[in-house]
C-alpha cells in the first residue's frame, strides 16, 4: 500500500467534513484540522484494546491523544485499513454511537426494576388513616336496626382480639350502657355532664365486664343536651375535644349514635374518623339512607373533612325471605365493596343477651350471632377471618 504525498491533497477536491459526535463527556469536542477523517466510535458493549482503538500516523507512529484518552487524527493519517486518496472519494464515516449519561442510566434501570413503584404508592396513599385510634360513629336515623346491638358486639369482638375499646354511649336511651351491664341510675358522671359540663370524659368512663371493654355510659338526662347544646360554645366539637383528652389509652373507640340527625349525631360525626352504618335488610331501612349519607357529606365538608363512610353492615338478615335476598343485592350493587363481606343473621339470642347486661359474644359465644360479630370484628380490623 502506498501513501499518497500531502501535496497532492491540495489539488484534489477536499473531503466530505463528518461533524464530530455530540456527546457531553468525551474529548472529541478538541480541534480538528479539516481534512481529518473521524474514527468510528466503539460500541460500549464491545471494547476494543487500546491498540486497535489507537490510529498510527503515515510515519507508524502513535497521534497526539487528549487528556480523556482519545487519539485525534493528523493530516495524511490513515485510519488504519483505508487511505485518502487524490481521486478517490473519502470513505464515510459510520454514525457515532454515544454512550448514555451515567445518571441517565441509572434512572431508567430503576424504573425498569419497580415501573409500578409510583402507581402503587398512590393507590395505597387512601388507604393510609389518621394517627391514634380508629373513631367510628354507627349512625342510622331510623330507629329498631341494630345500632345499639352493633357497637356492643362488634366492640366486645374487638376486645376479645386484643384491642382496647372504648363504647360511647351517645343514645339518651342508654341502651348501650345496659347492655354492658352499667346500671344508668348509679352513675356519677355521664355523657351529659360530659357535654354540658366540661367533665373529663374519664372520670366517666366505666369497666365493662369483657377484658380490654369500657363504656362511657349515657342515661335520660342526655335528652336535653339537644337543646342545651343550641347556644353553647363550640356545640359541634363537645364530644371531638373530650375524646381528644383519652385516645392515646384506646386502639377502638365506637360511637352509638342516637336515631336522629340531630345536634347529638353532628357530635358524633364531627369526632369520628369513620361512618358505619346498620342497614336492616327491609325496606324501610333503606329509605333514610340516603339523607344520612347527604349529612355526612354536609359534615364532611364543613365540620371534619377526615370523615369517611367506611363499612355498610346487613343486619337481621334473614335468608329464607327473598326481601332480604333483594335488600342485600341492592344495597351491594349500590354501594360496592363498602359493604361487609359479613351478614348478621336474625337470631333470638341477639335479643336476650341485653337482658341480661351482657354482650352476646359472653351470653352465647358459640351462637350464629356471636360468630357473626367476631367475623365482622375480624373483617373490620383488617385480619383474616
Amino acid at each position: 500500500m502506498t501513501t499518497s504525498d500531502p501535496s497532492d491533497l491540495s489539488r484534489s477536491e477536499p473531503p466530505t467534513q463528518v461533524p464530530p459526535p455530540s456527546t457531553d463527556d468525551s474529548a472529541d469536542g478538541a480541534t480538528r484540522p479539516d481534512d481529518a477523517v473521524v474514527p468510528a466510535a466503539s460500541s460500549p458493549d464491545a471494547p476494543a484494546s487500546r491498540s486497535e482503538q489507537q490510529p498510527t500516523s503515515a510515519g507508524g507512529q502513535p497521534g497526539p491523544t487528549t487528556s480523556s484518552g482519545a487519539t485525534g487524527a493528523t493530516p495524511g493519517a490513515g485510519s488504519g485499513s483505508s487511505t485518502v486518496g487524490s481521486d478517490d472519494p473519502p470513505p464515510a464515516a459510520p454514525p457515532a454511537t454515544t454512550s448514555p449519561r451515567p445518571e441517565r442510566a441509572a434512572e431508567r434501570m430503576e424504573k425498569a426494576e419497580h415501573p409500578t413503584q409510583e402507581a402503587d404508592q398512590s393507590q395505597r396513599e387512601p388507604e393510609r388513616r389518621p394517627a391514634g385510634p380508629r373513631i367510628v360513629a354507627l349512625a342510622n336515623q331510623k330507629g329498631g336496626v341494630g345500632k345499639t346491638t352493633t357497637t356492643v358486639s362488634l366492640g366486645a369482638a374487638a376486645a376479645e382480639l386484643g384491642h382496647r375499646v372504648l363504647v360511647v354511649d351517645l343514645d339518651p336511651q342508654g341502651n348501650a350502657s345496659t347492655g354492658l351491664g352499667i346500671n344508668p341510675r348509679s352513675l356519677e358522671a355521664s355523657m351529659y355532664d360530659v357535654l354540658l359540663h366540661d367533665v373529663p370524659i374519664d372520670d366517666a368512663i366505666e369497666a365493662a365486664s369483657v377484658r380490654n371493654l369500657f363504656v362511657a355510659p349515657a342515661n335520660l338526662d342526655l335528652a336535653g343536651a339537644e337543646i342545651e347544646l343550641v347556644p353553647a360554645f363550640s356545640r359541634e366539637m363537645r364530644l371531638k375535644n373530650a375524646i381528644a383528652s383519652v385516645s392515646d389509652d384506646y386502639d377502638l373507640v365506637l360511637i352509638d349514635c342516637p336515631p336522629s340527625l340531630g345536634l347529638l349525631t353532628v357530635n358524633a360525626f364531627a369526632a369520628a374518623s369513620e361512618v358505619m352504618v346498620p342497614v336492616q335488610c327491609e325496606y324501610y331501612a333503606l329509605e333514610g339512607l340516603g339523607q344520612l349519607l347527604r349529612n355526612v357529606d354536609l359534615v364532611q365538608r364543613n365540620l371534619n373533612s377526615a370523615l369517611r363512610l367506611s363499612a355498610i353492615v346487613l343486619v337481621m338478615y334473614d335468608a329464607r325471605t327473598n326481601l332480604a335476598q333483594q335488600v342485600s343485592s341492592e344495597v351491594r350493587e349500590h354501594f360496592g365493596s363498602v359493604v361487609c363481606r359479613t351478614v348478621i343473621p336474625r337470631t333470638v339470642r341477639l335479643s336476650e343477651a341485653p337482658s341480661f347486661g351482657q354482650p352476646i359474644t359472653v351470653f352465647d359465644p358459640t351462637s350464629r350471632g356471636a360468630v357473626a360479630y367476631r367475623d365482622l370484628a375480624k373483617e373490620f380490623a383488617g385480619e383474616p377471618a
